[in-house]
């Protein structure tokens, strides 16, 4: 009689029942065995996307981790679960033969949404949400955790439209409901589908008991995928899928990558004869690497990452590639701009010396007056990117300044005349008027634009914010508190000023434009290395 095999679990339903399988099969050849259930983190914290937890095999550390103490001789996995690369002194053991390899959509009331625009879908997995909205781009994704009840039981108490199972799962533990069918055309992951044992790599006996169960298709077909998703470097954090089977004499490989909108998608498609498969993992990686697949997983990796920076100003694509590699960054308007209606009467007489301080007064004059009828002398404005502006639109600048404080000190020694017209918001901080009313300088203030707030709620691991004026300042303290360490990076003094009112550190780039915002934040980024 061979000795008693201590088979450690996961103590979830479905687990548990992958675990029995196993154990009938080892049973029925003859051998003793127990079941050691142990509970992993990724069934303790269901409030969080997998891709977020930080744990290299968030489903089987804890159960790696008894096997290398002495508590089980061999641990039952999902095999889609498992990293590519296993822990030092554990190996795979066996798999037994695929069940279901394919995805299945369950949904609420009817299918009709499919063809409809508007649809809310539930998953928890990045492939799954990434294939989804690459078919249907309008639709809208929510995360979904817990186990295959729980899943099942939210997605009945919800306003969902579906959520996206395994068609393993519900069918192992009977519970498919009759409103599903399986997305015949979704890539599933590597490995799906599939059960599979590890043991000490140096537990031969063990590993020789658990190889007479061991189904060599499906090992071959598993081994590929998961081959394919290791040279891609790929985890439960990027959205690949993989198949791989062999029909008559032949293995069939499907591939592909996208990145996490679905909006890019690189496949692979290849059959080669059994027995000449052994490069058919590496030939399809390959494949997708040469067609930008690196490009694709670099900006994945970025994106999974925590965001460290907040830009208040939604950035272009430009602006965001400038950031060093430490930056993580995520960006929205935390201002909204609206133009005011102005009536003829503002260029009556036409004022001689205008200041605008930036692009928003002039947008809202060329809303209002076409750029023949601002026939403006003398045109003083505040930042280079304004001053281009202007210019193209309008007509030539006399003089700018990188802050509305410096233009207003040159304007007392400099202006020709004692009357000046400034075109600005409805929201204003900024000392220019101040300064010339005390220099006998008459300013007329024109509400060009007004501006409201639209701040959002930022992560707690943002560590430095990007502000552009006094007014995005402002708003991010209506949805935000300031933590003591958190960093305000400002485009210019008058921002740096409203900043200094609630953060500690406050930084000023060197020029007021958004690249030497930027250009701050790598600095601090470079120097606290």
């Amino acid at each position: 009689m061979s000795k008693l095999i201590r088979i450690g679990t996961r103590d979830s339903q479905l687990a548990l029942w992958q675990a029995k399988i196993v154990q009938s099969q080892l049973e029925h050849l003859g051998h003793k065995t127990v079941l050691v259930p142990v509970k992993s983190a990724g069934d303790i914290v269901l409030d969080k996307p997998i891709y977020e937890l930080g744990i290299t095999g968030v489903f089987t550390k804890t159960l790696d981790v008894a096997m290398l103490n002495g508590h089980i001789d061999i641990a039952v996995h999902s095999l889609k679960d498992v990293p590519t690369v296993l822990p030092n002194g554990i190996v795979q053991a066996a798999v037994i033969k695929r069940g279901n390899v394919r995805d299945c959509l369950v949904f609420n009331d009817n299918e009709e949404f499919l063809s409809q625009r508007e649809a809310i879908i539930a998953t928890g997995s990045l492939r799954r949400r990434a294939q989804w909205l690459n078919r249907y781009p309008t639709h809208t994704m929510v995360g979904l955790r817990g186990n295959v009840n729980s899943r099942l039981e939210k997605l009945e108490n919800s306003d969902w439209n579906g959520a996206i199972f395994a068609a393993a799962g519900l069918g192992r533990l009977d519970i498919k409901p009759e409103e599903s069918f399986n997305l015949e055309w979704m890539v599933p992951a590597p490995a799906q589908g599939a059960i599979m044992m590890t043991a000490l790599e140096d537990d031969e006996e063990t590993r020789a008991i658990c190889a007479e169960i061991n189904h060599e298709e499906t090992e071959i077909s598993t081994s590929i995928e998961r081959k394919f998703l290791n040279l891609l470097e790929g985890g439960c954090s990027a959205p690949i899928g993989a198949l791989a089977f062999i029909k008559e004499e032949e293995v069939h490989f499907q591939g592909v990558l996208l990145s996490l909108d679905g909006t890019k998608k690189i496949e692979v498609q290849r059959t080669v004869a059994l027995g000449s498969h052994h490069d058919l993992a590496q030939f399809c990686a390959d494949y997708i690497i040469e067609r930008g697949g690196n490009r694709l997983m670099d900006a994945l990796e970025k994106s999974t990452k925590k965001i460290n920076i907040y830009s208040t100003k939604t950035l272009t694509d430009d602006q965001k590639n400038l950031f060093c590699d430490d930056v993580v960054s995520e960006s929205s308007d935390f201002i909204k701009i609206s133009f005011n209606r102005m009536t003829p009467t503002v260029l009556r007489p036409m004022p001689k010396n205008v200041i605008v301080t930036s692009k928003n007064a002039v947008q809202a004059l060329l809303t209002n007056f076409s750029s023949e009828e601002l026939k403006f002398e003398n045109i003083y404005c505040v930042g280079r990117k304004t001053k281009r502006f202007v210019e193209r639109k309008i007509g030539k600048v006399k003089h700018t300044e990188n802050s509305a404080k410096a233009l207003a000190e040159y304007l007392v020694d400099y202006i020709d005349g004692t009357n000046v017209t400034y075109f600005c918001s409805d929201l204003r901080l900024d000392d220019l008027p101040t300064i010339l009313a005390e220099n006998h300088i008459d300013v007329n203030e024109v509400i060009a634009y007004e501006t409201k707030y639209d701040s959002q709620t930022i992560d707690d691991t943002v560590e430095g914010v990007m502000f552009y004026s006094p007014s995005t300042v402002q708003s991010f303290k209506q949805e935000n508190d300031v933590e003591d360490n958190m960093i305000a990076f400002c485009i210019g003094d008058t921002t740096a000023k409203e900043a200094k009112k609630h953060f500690k550190d406050v930084r000023i780039a060197k020029m007021p434009t958004v690249e030497s915002v930027v250009a701050l934040v790598n600095e601090y980024y470079k120097n606290s290395l």
